[in-house]
């Protein structure tokens, strides 16, 4: 499987968190992981940062936070160029979709976890 270098966004500490399980999933099936979220920590040997930090060669960015959160990161995810925006659910967002498309970046609707875990990532 070859490796897709993934954003985080969203990211936290909180075991109990379907973000803090990507991360240890992403970095378990061999992806290279970069995480932003609202605390500083770390996971899986990733470091979270509170602020956007120069990216580039995104394959992928899976969002972790709600509609409202995601407009701060509109340019930012615009500007990394990713081959795509994975959003998980409850961060379906059509305003952001048409953004992505105008962009020629694929948005897709989906569970990172359930994509890693049936080897559709």
């Amino acid at each position: 499987m070859k490796n897709k270098k993934t954003l985080v966004l969203g990211a936290t500490t909180k075991p109990e968190r379907y973000a803090f399980r990507a991360i240890n999933m992403l970095v378990e099936k061999g992806h290279s992981v970069l995480a932003i979220g609202q605390k500083a920590g770390e996971v899986a040997g990733v470091k979270i940062h509170t602020k956007a930090i120069p990216v580039k060669n995104i394959d992928t960015v899976t969002l972790y936070l709600n509609p409202t959160r995601q407009r701060d990161y509109y340019n930012y995810i615009i500007e990394a160029q990713p081959k795509r925006v994975v959003f998980n659910p409850g961060t379906e967002n059509p305003e952001f979709y048409q953004l992505l498309e105008l962009n020629n970046i694929k948005a897709e609707v989906a569970c990172t976890l359930v994509l890693l875990a049936t080897n559709q990532y």
